[in-house]
């Protein structure tokens, strides 16, 4: 990674989204698909790794001390934590295991568009799931209104950073070339 990665400024002068676009059409369609493959395979490792730590702290809480002293908005809480990160675990470790099973096949190019639908409801569920563990952890310890407030800017934050974000940055890239494909990308070959 170099600075002008960090900074999207480029020491020559050139745009970086240029320099990205002669980078990719000198890539052939397989070469294309294989990187945007790999890259995303990548990212859904890091991401797992994370839900999967949330997962295993989620299904040890029932079994600690002072669980049964959770009020039933705290159990609601737990459960849809505890849902929302096993569907995480499920959506962000699929592509990995798919990726095995298809592997040499001639079905990378479906398996780069089954990951990255995957990948965003593995980010929905995961988002869901740090929310209501905010809350069902500061309910427990100073009530239900500062942990209402908590857990909304924990889901306000990664509403925007996680979705809203990159959308309205794609959007307007599009409307810059013209090009009005789906949120999640082209349908499925």
């Amino acid at each position: 990674m170099t600075l002008s990665d960090v900074t999207g400024h480029d020491p020559a002068g050139q745009d970086p989204a240029a320099r990205d676009a002669r980078q990719e059409s000198d890539e052939t369609h397989k070469e294309r698909v294989d990187r945007e493959l790999g890259e995303l395979l990548q990212g859904l490792r890091v991401a797992a790794t994370g839900v999967q730590v949330l997962f295993a702290f989620l299904l040890t809480l029932p079994f600690s001390t002072g669980f049964d002293k959770v009020d039933q908005t705290g159990r609601w809480l737990f459960y849809v934590a505890m849902l929302s990160a096993a569907i995480a675990s499920i959506c962000l470790i699929a592509p990995a295991t798919q990726h095995r099973i298809l592997f040499r096949s001639t079905l990378k190019e479906l398996m780069l568009h089954r990951a990255n639908r995957l990948g965003v409801l593995g980010g929905i569920a995961l988002a869901v799931s740090m929310t209501c563990s905010t809350g069902l952890v500061v309910e427990s310890f100073l009530g239900i209104l500062p942990a209402a407030l908590l857990a909304g800017g924990v889901a306000g934050l990664s509403c925007w950073l996680w979705f809203v974000q990159p959308m309205v940055s794609l959007a307007r890239r599009r409307g810059e070339r013209g090009d009005r494909p789906g949120i999640m990308g082209p349908e499925t070959p």
